[in-house]
């Protein structure tokens, strides 16, 4: 259940959002605090777009977003940074968001000093998804969490977001899971259609 509040940690009206041109919208929608809301809709309905303009990368066309005063984003895109050949652990990479390794499950933590380019996809996967939710942060961006996760790391993701909501955080994110979407969210909204023309 989210935490109730009078103000939203972010509140979404009329947005409509792409890049060079207008790909999704308009949305309406608000997320409160302790809350997990999905995005759904057919591919090309503009889910990551959305996040994207949430964040402030993507183009805002019209409407508007609004953070909770001192509110701060955290965001976990599909594309992660290569590191082949980069000398940084993973101790390393949760630092660089301010995130603790505390709760971390064993099967990574065990791993944390090692190079980021000798993790498998999953586990690097996982620890960026990490980074993201535990850096101090109010509001969470996640797309397509599930990538590369095995089942283990799969029910270790949705407990890791079931903490970070109960802590307070609002949380959104993007699946084409929809077993993982309807277990970890509250709340799902549905963006129409395609592509634009």
């Amino acid at each position: 259940m989210p935490i109730a509040s009078a103000h939203p940690l972010l509140s979404v009206a009329a947005l409509v959002a792409g890049y060079g041109r207008p790909v999704v919208g308009p949305v309406d929608f608000t997320l409160a605090r302790g809350e997990v809301l999905g995005l759904a809709g057919p591919n090309g309905s503009g889910k990551s777009t959305l996040l994207s303009a949430l964040a402030g990368a993507g183009r805002r066309f019209a409407g508007s977003v609004s953070l909770a005063p001192g509110a701060e984003i955290s965001w976990q895109t599909q594309r992660q940074p290569a590191v082949a050949g980069i000398p940084l652990n993973g101790r390393e990479l949760l630092a660089l968001t301010g995130a603790s390794a505390a709760g971390l499950p064993p099967w990574l933590a065990a791993r944390l000093d090692e190079r980021l380019d000798r993790l498998s996809g999953g586990q690097l996967q996982f620890l960026h998804l990490w980074a993201c939710l535990q850096a101090p942060a109010d509001v969470i961006l996640l797309d397509e969490p599930t990538n590369n996760l095995d089942p283990q790391g799969v029910a270790a993701l949705g407990a890791a977001i079931a903490a970070r909501a109960a802590a307070g955080a609002g949380i959104v994110l993007v699946s084409h899971d929809d077993d993982f979407v309807a277990a970890a969210c509250q709340r799902v909204v549905r963006l129409p259609g395609g592509p634009r023309p």
